[in-house]
């Protein structure tokens, strides 16, 4: 805290030090931000203080600030650019400007219109980071062989399989319910009914194999129950923890030498990403997966024009000749 209190102090005329200080009690008595927050949020202003110093050749008062044009807050965001700061790092500095300029326009009513006009930097969209067929199939096949208790192996197995079978988020499958999931019934199971994000309900076709996997986990289960008890249960009968499911992957990248990147929801990523593969419809798997919007499902064809160049880089005669 002093030594955010000290790097502020040497960029700011006393009236917007005061101004700082105030802020960051407000934060910390009012907001209660945690103690990296008020770092992170610390650093941040102290950054711009410290350009804003360096731009004009005076440390800046509430005038100054209030001042400030859009070609000074674009000349800020060109710098960290140059300092090679990630869009990330500068969209959450920027975030902490504004709420500091808010902070002023309530409190000390120094109003500054220019902030507002800045668009916040894009950062790079996150692909997801799908298990590749094989590595889906290995983490299904070796998950039961981490546990003693026979039927603690078939309920890993069984949800390996439902998040990987379904594309169900970990939290969606862990808040099944055993009344939820149709046993199977030949060939034709049924589909299951699934509680997403925002509460919305979705359809999702339970595949024989998953079906089967979970009526055996079921079987071998000590713990009674009826319809509405949970599915998944933990070693001491409780509804299983998302942090055992986590451990399990965490194992099974040990064990198989599986990327970092293989987490339970690494699962879904890898359904998606799969069925997209095999020429399965963009509207169908953005329902399956329960996503409100198209371009969120759109991030997997990004993902399989990246498998398709890496097969290219490593197959094709040109590409070879060329390394």
């Amino acid at each position: 805290m002093a030594q955010g209190r000290r790097l502020i102090g040497f960029a700011a005329a006393p009236d917007a030090a005061a101004q700082v200080a105030a802020w960051r009690e407000w934060l910390t008595h009012e907001r209660r931000a945690a103690v990296h927050t008020l770092d992170a949020y610390t650093r941040d202003l102290a950054g711009f203080l410290s350009f804003v110093t360096e731009h004009r050749g005076t440390p800046p008062t509430l005038a100054d600030l209030a001042a400030l044009g859009r070609g000074d807050f674009r000349a800020w965001l060109a710098r960290r650019g140059l300092d090679g700061l990630s869009a990330a790092s500068t969209a959450r500095a920027l975030s902490t400007l504004r709420g500091f300029f808010r902070f002023l326009a309530r409190r000390a009513g120094v109003e500054n219109g220019a902030i507002s006009a800045v668009g916040t930097p894009k950062r790079p969209r996150a692909v997801p980071r799908p298990l590749s067929a094989a590595e889906a199939e290995d983490a299904i096949d070796a998950v039961d062989e981490l546990s003693d208790a026979a039927w603690i192996g078939a309920r890993d197995k069984a949800l390996l399989l439902l998040l990987y079978g379904c594309g169900l988020r970990i939290s969606e499958a862990l808040s099944l319910d055993r009344g939820d999931v149709p046993l199977p019934r030949g060939e034709n199971v049924g589909s299951l009914t699934v509680i997403g994000k925002g509460n919305k309900q979705r359809q999702v076709p339970l595949l024989p194999v998953v079906a089967e996997a979970i009526a055996h986990y079921l079987a071998a289960c000590p713990f009674a129950g009826d319809a509405d008890s949970p599915l998944f249960l933990g070693a001491r009968g409780k509804r299983m923890s998302p942090r055992i499911a986590q451990l399990r992957l965490q194992q099974l990248r040990a064990l198989l030498g599986l990327p970092e990147t293989a987490t339970p929801h690494a699962l879904r990523h890898s359904f998606a990403t799969h069925l997209l593969a095999g020429g399965g419809d963009l509207r169908a798997i953005q329902e399956l997966l329960g996503h409100a919007s198209l371009s969120t499902t759109q991030r997997y064809t990004e993902v399989d024009a990246a498998a398709l160049l890496s097969a290219y880089d490593r197959a094709h005669p040109r590409a070879r000749r060329n390394r």
